[in-house]
């Protein structure tokens, strides 16, 4: 049995079912990061082996063995990757990023700049993150203990008007995504680009969706963080009619979406505990996501007025 080695040091993070970890090590002289994913076994969710699903088990592996990134814009892989394949499963050995305390508006201005990289002719891309996220929610209900806080009625409004603002999203323009750019994966810096961590969600999406992920947890407001990116988007996209209403819209949709659907599940996980569910709300596993879905709250009204 796969076990890390003594003198490891975990690393937070990893959160993914097929993740087993993530660890700080040292090879030679250099200093590495090391993740272990386990290949899905029996009874295992049948999305871990669906190559177009946000939670395919090897897609980080595959970024790294197929160099799709060789080439990339504004965001690019650690230069030195290792992939080691076994029965069961597969271990990643990369360069170790230093953070480089990236800003929000240099993280903004390289997303749009990655928007324009060419979309790579393979089938394990993730596609629809947004739309497979929510079909999950639906199975466990949709939003019911939001449906027991003060954003009862907002909630449901937009729950209901899920599928609408999916269709909204399928009819913008699709460019390549990081899929999860939050700071803490938008670590390093080369010259003009991020070097960016944790490629497990590589995929395509609605232009601007990868800066409505970056939203949830950035310091910087909406509107310089679009501005940024809208400075990075290729000739090609930053010239489309309309780009900033078109761009606004991705990342709108998919920052408030994402952002009630994290305030659920961080708020389930400690309701049933002794205590009014209000006064968890304070709770330091449910805070976090409650202040991030409090920023968002113009643009969640933008949505419901809309």
């Amino acid at each position: 049995m796969w076990q890390p080695q003594p003198g490891w040091h975990p690393l937070p993070g990893g959160s993914a079912p097929s993740t087993l970890g993530v660890w700080r090590a040292v090879v030679g002289d250099e200093p590495v990061s090391v993740k272990r994913l386990a290949r899905p076994v029996p009874g295992d969710p049948e999305e871990l082996s669906d190559p177009g699903h946000f939670a395919y088990w090897r897609r980080a592996a595959d970024v790294a063995l197929s160099g799709v990134l060789a080439r990339s814009a504004g965001l690019r892989p650690p230069v030195r990757s290792q992939v080691v394949e076994d029965d069961e499963g597969i271990t990643i050995t990369d360069d170790w990023v230093e953070d480089a305390a990236v800003n929000g508006l240099f993280a903004a201005h390289a997303l749009g700049r990655f928007a324009g990289t060419p979309v790579p002719e393979v089938d394990w891309l993730a596609r629809d993150q947004l739309r497979s996220r929510l079909a999950r929610t639906e199975t466990r209900g949709g939003w019911p203990t939001l449906a027991r806080t003060p954003v009862a009625d907002l909630a449901d409004v937009l729950w209901r008007a899920r599928l609408h603002h999916l269709a909204t999203l399928d009819g913008l323009p699709r460019v390549l995504q990081h899929g999860d750019p939050t700071p803490a994966n938008l670590l390093g810096r080369e010259g003009d680009d991020v070097v960016a961590v944790d490629w497990g969600t590589l995929g395509t999406g609605a232009l601007g969706g990868d800066l409505g992920y970056y939203l949830l947890s950035a310091r910087e407001e909406f509107e310089p963080l679009l501005d940024a990116y809208l400075l990075g988007l290729p000739p090609a996209l930053a010239d489309l009619p309309d780009v900033r209403h078109l761009a606004g819209t991705g990342a709108r949709v998919v920052a408030v979406y994402t952002a009630l659907s994290r305030a659920e599940w961080a708020l389930a996980r400690v309701a049933p505990g002794e205590g009014p569910l209000l006064a968890k709300l304070r709770h330091p596993a449910v805070a976090p996501y409650i202040r991030s879905l409090q920023r968002q709250y113009q643009l969640i009204e933008a949505l419901v007025d809309g």
